[in-house]
């Protein structure tokens, strides 16, 4: 049986109409199917409106206690919640979680190194069987990108790895295939030209990339978790538009473990 994981974030969230579209391809995706979702700029904005500055390091969020609190009431609140009430409407039966939900993704608390970035969560388990009772009864998890600890402590966690480690964690009981959906149609070979997708991507590809700095920033650690994926029996990673769910031929890169020829 086949599971897709759907990751959607960046402008897909933030823009009324970018949304709309991405869950209106979403709920017409056939089987079964998990949707994984941010929301940063959401919260920096209401951060901002509460007076609450926000903290980066590397261009990575610093988590304290205010943006904990934060991040908890947009991600696992405002923005679960109105992808659950969208998809209702488009007759897709979904449910809103956290990591603390089902006790669905546990981690452990990044440890401070060279910068302590706060409430930050590693994933350390992946509860299978909660997700698998959800799916076996027809219903869509859309978990957003808070994990917690166990002992009681919710964790910001990037929703880029948890929907690679849902996917790791499902590809013993399913054919699983990820995808990463953002505001572009792939890796572009150069940031200016909207139409140089790079179509596909080998480890061997990926590493000539990064030497020529193509790939770099964001798209680094997004494209670590694709290989990480597939390294990890996940079938097919795709990155690309939403529009790749709706039509398997669009413009879009896919990712591959093994060199080709």
């Amino acid at each position: 049986m086949k599971v897709s994981v759907v990751k959607i974030g960046g402008n897909l969230i933030e823009d009324e109409a970018c949304l709309e579209k991405a869950l209106d391809n979403f709920a017409q995706l056939k089987g079964l199917k998990i949707l994984v979702h941010g929301g940063g700029k959401l919260a920096t904005q209401l951060a901002q409106k509460l007076d609450i500055k926000t903290k980066m390091i590397q261009g990575r969020r610093v988590t304290d206690a205010e943006t904990l609190e934060i991040i908890t009431m947009v991600y696992g609140g405002l923005v679960g919640k109105t992808i659950v009430s969208k998809l209702q409407a488009k007759e897709c039966n979904a449910i809103s979680l956290s990591g603390a939900d089902l006790n669905s993704i546990q981690s452990v608390k990044r440890l401070v190194k060279e910068h302590d970035f706060g409430f930050v969560g590693d994933i350390s388990k992946v509860n299978t069987q909660s997700f698998i009772t959800l799916l076996k009864a027809q219903i869509t998890p859309v978990c957003c990108a808070i994990t917690h600890d166990g002992k009681g402590q919710l964790l910001n966690t990037n929703a880029d790895t948890i929907a690679s480690e849902i996917a790791i964690a499902l590809s013993d009981e399913y054919e699983v295939s990820l995808y990463y959906c953002f505001e572009k149609k792939g890796v572009l070979r150069s940031v200016s030209d909207e139409n140089s997708v790079i179509r596909d991507i080998d480890r061997s590809s990926y590493n000539n990339l990064i030497a020529q700095g193509i790939i770099a920033d964001g798209m680094l650690p997004k494209l670590h978790n694709c290989f990480h994926a597939l390294e990890n029996k996940v079938h097919h990673v795709y990155v690309g538009s939403i529009d790749m769910l709706a039509n398997p031929t669009e413009v879009k890169t896919t990712l591959h473990l093994n060199e080709l020829n």
